[in-house]
């Protein structure tokens, strides 16, 4: 039976400029914890130095891998890295690291105030939420994809799209194969399919820093909201059936307090 505990996944496209800091700064954080982990950078296509700044780092630490992607867009990539993950936990973090890794510590806390919760989602709407450098024009249209996130069926989620979210291993291997949006909206899809499913979802207010170099561009934005409609539009043609909802083994497992 594996017994690592944590896995985090970084999903990177042309991050030579930061990705040896990022993942440098979450281990550092990591080994100060009690746990067994991993870090898993999935390269979407870069064309840079990303791919071989991170095999220089996995040659000094085995616990640091590096899987290559066909740029196929975000979702792609943090959809390989979970489902190729070993962690009781897993993990997703940004690449330009908008969260410093200290906030991890937030994510445990919330999961052991509430055990049977599946999906920890770091929030910058949440109570104890800080957002820092953000410019008005950003964090409004921030909302407004909210808003129609929300209106397509994840009622109650007041930021779907923070690129820092934590899965237990049943629910990634339960939702990742099920999603089919690859770009910046995977987020909405895979929060939709886990309410159908059945799992806990829980928000998680974390301090986050404004990327000035952020990668959501107008239109990225554009193609997102075109994203939300399909989500919809899969569900109403029938493309969510099936797929697992929590089982009762797994509850049972949960309350006996052996859980990874």
């Amino acid at each position: 039976m594996n017994s690592l505990q944590f896995s985090v996944i970084v999903p990177a496209f042309n991050e030579a400029a930061n990705i040896d800091d990022t993942v440098s700064r979450l281990r550092a954080y990591l080994d100060g914890q009690k746990l067994s982990w991993e870090i898993i950078v999935v390269d979407d296509g870069s064309t840079d130095d990303t791919a071989a700044l991170v095999r220089a780092l996995a040659a000094r630490d085995p616990r640091i891998r590096i899987v290559i992607g066909s740029r196929k867009g975000k979702g792609a990539a943090v959809k390989r890295g979970m489902l190729e993950a070993l962690g009781a936990w897993r993990f997703m973090a940004d690449a330009d690291l908008s969260m410093p890794p200290e906030n991890i510590g937030r994510f445990f806390a919330a999961q052991r105030e509430s055990p049977s919760t599946d999906i920890l989602i770091g929030s910058r709407e949440a109570k104890g939420a800080q957002r820092i450098g953000e410019p008005w024009r950003r964090h409004a249209a921030g909302r407004l994809f909210n808003y129609l996130a929300r209106a397509v069926g994840v009622r109650g989620i007041h930021d779907t799209q923070c690129g820092f979210k934590m899965f237990s291993a049943e629910a990634a291997h339960a939702l990742f194969p099920r999603t089919t949006i690859e770009g910046f909206a995977f987020d909405v899809e895979l929060l939709f399919l886990a309410r159908r499913s059945g799992f806990a979802i829980r928000e998680v207010g974390i301090e986050w820093y404004c990327r000035v170099d952020s990668r959501v561009s107008l239109w990225r934005g554009i193609a997102a909201f075109g994203d939300i409609v399909r989500v919809r539009w899969n569900a109403l043609r029938g493309k969510y059936k099936g797929g697992s909802s929590p089982g009762h083994h797994w509850d049972e497992h949960r309350r006996s307090g052996t859980h990874g």
